[in-house]
């Protein structure tokens, strides 16, 4: 609609291609519509005849005229993602995953099997691109919608349900639609007690996901237990999603155990301030080949002040009775970040220590940002309220 209105109501005859039109999109998401951006410039640059012209001129568009979006390369950590489509690095090696990440899309991550020991969930959730090692035993995603174009006029693009036939039945039957069941899946892969019982099999092969009255549905009481089970994977996926505010846990009236976590304080009891920010107590490093290797940081492991103790009361059974302050550096440090909280793993990785290896000064080459501070501190207080829903769920 963009390049029509161009052409038709501004007489723009090229639209999106004419070197004078700039796209910036400064909450594009899964970067889809940037990305038709492009090949609608290639089309308009197409219809002109300029041949083996068109992928220079596609490219200079890309970058000059038409900019980034967002990708997830670890849980919790979404990042900007400076893209030239003529280098193909988000084609390899899969070129049919990206045409499915288009805003409103789900995805989530699954294991074939897992590395022996492995107990954490390996479920992450994402509405962007997932990189290749979002989990660690290499990422593979499963969406909740795929991307078709239509027969007929205009060869539209539309999105059916990532669903087998089977699948979509037993859906009908229970009066639920692909997304309930996506939903599902995700809290039960989040269930501490659906892994330990499956601890042998996870390891072996893929996730098997029971489904309450498969295949017809019409066991008594279905319908509510899939219903329920998909309420909690949507709390699960609102906190799983740093993009998605969540009332109580990072905004409005926070509840009283969750505020008290992961608090930003120095030593003389002032706001962080100047070289408070800079993140320099060793918490990453580069290795061969420039790679990212992680630290030991200072962390400073007591027991709960009274005033935490009494906030967190019977949080503190699910949190761990022992609670760590994690130090940016000499003066600052988040207060409180307890046990269960720091040590929490999703898809091979310890989340909060694998977030602070990359943002170490000497790798960053600058300070935190206060609004990055504050996402650690939010990162912590989403982990709290994890795993105080999964431990509510009922076996």
């Amino acid at each position: 609609r963009v390049d029509r209105a161009l052409k038709d109501d501004l007489d723009i005859p090229d639209g999106l291609a004419a070197e004078n039109v700039y796209v910036l999109d400064p909450g594009c998401g899964t970067g889809a519509y940037l990305a038709e951006v492009l090949r609608r410039i290639a089309a308009n640059l197409g219809g002109r005849g300029l041949g083996a012209l068109v992928g220079a001129r596609v490219r200079h568009a890309a970058t000059e005229r038409v900019f980034g979006f967002e990708i997830m390369p670890a849980p919790f950590d979404d990042r900007w993602l400076y893209w030239e489509p003529g280098h193909g690095l988000l084609g390899r090696p899969v070129p049919d995953y990206r045409p499915h990440v288009f805003d409103g899309n789900l995805w989530l991550t699954a294991a074939q099997h897992l590395r022996r020991g492995a107990a954490e969930p390996q479920a992450c959730f994402t509405k962007h691109l997932g990189s290749l090692h979002l989990i660690e035993r290499t990422a593979l995603m499963f969406p909740a919608w795929l991307a078709e174009e239509s027969v007929g006029d205009g060869g539209e693009t539309v999105h059916r349900p990532n669903l087998s036939g089977a699948a979509l039945r037993y859906l009908e039957h229970l009066g639920a639609n692909v997304e309930d069941l996506f939903h599902h899946v995700l809290a039960t892969l989040h269930n501490p007690a659906y892994r330990a019982a499956n601890s042998g099999a996870l390891q072996m092969e893929w996730p098997r996901i029971p489904l309450p009255g498969w295949p017809e549905g019409d066991a008594d009481g279905a319908a509510t237990a899939l219903a329920q089970s998909a309420a909690r994977g949507r709390e699960l996926a609102r906190l799983l999603d740093p993009d998605t505010p969540v009332p109580g846990v990072t905004q409005g009236t926070l509840r009283p155990e969750i505020a008290a976590i992961a608090v930003p304080a120095t030593v003389d009891g002032r706001n962080m301030s100047g070289d408070d920010f800079a993140l320099t107590a060793g918490w990453g490093h580069f290795g061969q080949g420039d790679a990212v290797m992680p630290g030991q940081g200072r962390v400073v492991r007591r027991a709960h002040a009274p005033d935490e103790r009494a906030t967190l009361d019977d949080a503190s059974t699910i949190l761990g009775k022992a609670t760590f302050d994690i130090y940016l550096n000499r003066r600052a440090w988040w207060r409180n970040v307890p046990a269960t909280v720091w040590r929490y793993k999703l898809g091979g990785y310890q989340v909060l220590k694998k977030w602070l290896s990359y943002r170490e000064h000497d790798i960053l080459g600058r300070p935190l940002q206060p609004e990055e501070v504050q996402y650690f501190t939010d990162t912590a207080r989403r982990i709290a309220a994890i795993l105080m829903a999964v431990s509510s769920v009922p076996d």
